[in-house]
């Protein structure tokens, strides 16, 4: 596969300067509580709504906040003050909230309760009792045992982070130099605040603010209009439908078996012109595919459980329930497989060039050699954190589901699987995954090891599935890693960042998720995206954990678990990468048409393929050279914008709410 020339145009956005910055002070602590205790509900908010992760908004509308105070008290703001502010940001709103609502919800889902799933579910991970649900409390003795166990996990997690993942950084990036061509993309939005902090009016700072504007009036459209109405009138008026539009009672005669949806989402849009032009290609090829296989499908009696006149959300489920449940775990070893090819193609060509050129081998001795420069730490002292927290993870598992999880129905879950998994395949998948990073900006991810082995295990319940296992995948925090050198920021600004911000995350991800769900049952009209969605997510979830149950001979993953069509999965996609590999096509497009041979609903593709066209023939024909530039920083302006806006509706919504937590829902 070729790298064309809008993938080496992401190679090249941004090189490490030669000086490195502290990064923290105590305006970057003030604004990291502003983010934990006012935009983490923010983000939980709009994902219920519309479905739509404000991680990233939320940091720009952080970031700007403080760029303004910093500007009327004439402070000037550098590269890493910034990163440091988005490092926190993004520590705080991994931990929104959402988890516990989720896990509420999934106790009381009706799919869960059919799969005869309920029962099992362990005490340490939620209450199932519909009396303690009821009352809708986390403020509850029955949940001090899940609650206590998530505060535990989530101080080692965030100890890990400066474990394996940093010796898979300093080893991709300081002795194999690879370029990591996807983690500029937040550096140069980081470098057009840096700028406006210091009053220098660039381009960045006019395409920031030109996206935060159009971000801010349609965010007001789409998030604002329909959650202020919503919690006045107890029913929330709409201009455009959240999250899509339902078609499929129109088409299925035309269409039987397949869902069509539309998203009126404009930052869809927005993403389709930052995006890769020819990933998107390949998943308007996944659109096509699916309009022409499900039709054929169920014709051939595949899609079986297909019935007129269900609605779109049914559909995905009946097909997934048929063929796609085997068929995507086909896809996911084949794109798997088809990634180890084209890392193993990149190191022999990497290799074959180095022979040519008569450069030098590998410098492993600076794997060793510390940057105090950088802040580095030891690698020694990131060993220990690694097999450390291996441990904890370990043991915690261990006793958790052959000890706390009541008597076992068959064999207790084996010891050497958690070894393995921690010391064997998490350093593996790690390190493929993070070449893979530093590569081609992609991930490598080996799909159904944890559920095959589980299966294979003998163990018969439902507690493990819901344990600490440790099977981890380190290449993003490498890529956050890059990042931090990419801005001029110190490591050990990143270390303090956490010291300040886990306190904040296990407080107030608690308080937040307790207010939300006091307001009223969560999903419920009031959350469409939620309503929609989340019983699906349910069923996905809870289907394979079906085959672990002491009668899984008819589980429902037994019934869904079909080899041939996995077999067909696998082949069919290697013979399509085959295909397009012998053309010579780019490996965006490759990527982009194997993954498109799953299932692919419209609602998502459709906007960003219209973004991608307006980006390719109008956006770069209109800037030039610099559009590849120009997109990044207009769409972080966006979110931006959209942030601000979810955040003035939530701000409404939660004075009206508990103002009166008796309004209608």
């Amino acid at each position: 596969m070729r790298e064309d020339r809008e993938f080496q145009e992401f190679r090249d956005l941004m090189t490490p300067p030669s000086q490195f910055e502290e990064g923290i002070s105590w305006g970057t602590v003030l604004m990291g509580l502003f983010v934990g205790l006012v935009m983490a509900p923010a983000n939980v908010y709009i994902n219920l709504v519309a479905g739509l992760g404000m991680g990233g908004a939320a940091k720009w509308v952080t970031v700007l906040l403080y760029v303004e105070i910093a500007r009327r008290a004439l402070v000037k703001l550098k590269r890493p003050q910034i990163f440091v502010l988005f490092y926190m940001c993004g520590a705080a709103m991994a931990a929104g909230g959402q988890d516990w609502l989720w896990r509420q919800f999934f106790a009381q889902s009706e799919e869960v309760r059919r799969m005869g799933l309920t029962e099992y579910l362990p005490s340490w991970y939620v209450p199932t009792d519909p009396a303690v649900l009821a009352k809708r409390s986390f403020f509850m003795v029955q949940w001090l045992w899940p609650i206590g166990i998530g505060a535990l996990m989530m101080l080692v997690t965030r100890i890990d982070n400066f474990g394996l993942g940093y010796v898979m950084f300093r080893l991709t990036v300081d002795v194999e130099e690879l370029p990591f061509p996807m983690a500029p993309v937040g550096a140069a939005g980081m470098t057009a605040l840096a700028d406006s902090s210091n009053d220098r009016e660039t381009w960045r700072t006019k395409v920031f603010a030109m996206g935060a504007a159009l971000g801010i009036a349609f965010g007001l459209i789409y998030i604002g209009l329909p959650s202020i109405t919503g919690a006045m009138l107890g029913q929330p008026l709409r201009i455009l439908p959240i999250p899509y539009l339902d078609l499929t009672h129109y088409t299925e005669r035309v269409l039987p078996a397949t869902p069509i949806m539309f998203s009126f989402d404009l930052g869809l849009v927005v993403t389709g012109m930052v995006m890769p032009f020819m990933a998107m290609l390949g998943s308007l090829f996944g659109v096509i595919f699916t309009l022409v296989s499900n039709p054929l499908l169920q014709h051939f009696g595949v899609l079986s459980s297909w019935q007129p006149g269900l609605n779109a959300m049914e559909v995905v489920r009946s097909d997934y329930f048929d063929f796609y449940f085997s068929f995507h775990l086909g896809l996911m070893v084949a794109v798997a497989i088809i990634g180890f090819l084209h890392m193993y193609s990149k190191m022999k060509t990497k290799k074959r060039e180095a022979d040519e050129t008569g450069a030098t081998r590998l410098n492993w001795s600076r794997l060793w050699q510390r940057n105090k420069e950088r802040g580095d730490i030891s690698i020694w002292i990131a060993i220990i954190i690694y097999l450390g927290s291996t441990l904890t993870y370990i043991s915690i598992a261990y006793y958790l589901v052959n000890y706390a999880s009541g008597p076992l129905a068959g064999d207790p879950f084996p010891l050497w699987l958690l070894l393995f998994y921690g010391f064997v395949w998490t350093p593996f998948v790690s390190y493929m995954s993070a070449r893979m990073e530093g590569l081609v900006g992609m991930q490598i991810s080996m799909p159904f090891v944890r559920e095959s082995t589980f299966i294979l295990s003998g163990y018969k319940g439902a507690a493990i599935w819901y344990a600490p296992i440790p099977m981890h995948n380190y290449a993003g925090q490498v890529v956050e890693f890059r990042t931090m050198e990419l801005t001029g920021t110190k490591l050990t600004a990143l270390i303090k960042a956490e010291m300040i911000t886990y306190p904040l995350m296990v407080i107030s991800t608690l308080l937040f998720a307790q207010f939300i769900w006091s307001m009223g049952p969560v999903p419920s009209q009031m959350y469409p995206y939620a309503n929609q969605f989340w019983e699906l997510q349910a069923y996905q979830q809870g289907l394979v954990a079906t085959a672990t149950l002491p009668d899984a001979g008819i589980s429902p993953f037994r019934q869904a678990f079909r080899f041939e069509y996995v077999a067909l999965g696998l082949g069919g996609a290697l013979c399509l990468y085959g295909v397009l590999a012998n053309f010579n096509l780019p490996v965006f497009l490759v990527y982009g048409m194997v993954r498109g041979l799953d299932q692919t609903l419209p609602q998502m593709i459709i906007p960003t393929i219209i973004g991608a066209m307006i980006g390719r023939f109008g956006c770069r024909k209109w800037f030039g050279d610099m559009w590849p530039q120009y997109r990044i920083v207009f769409a972080a302006g966006f979110g931006a914008g959209m942030g601000l806006s979810a955040m003035l509706a939530l701000g409404m919504v939660f004075m009206m709410k508990s103002v009166n937590v008796s309004l209608p829902l």
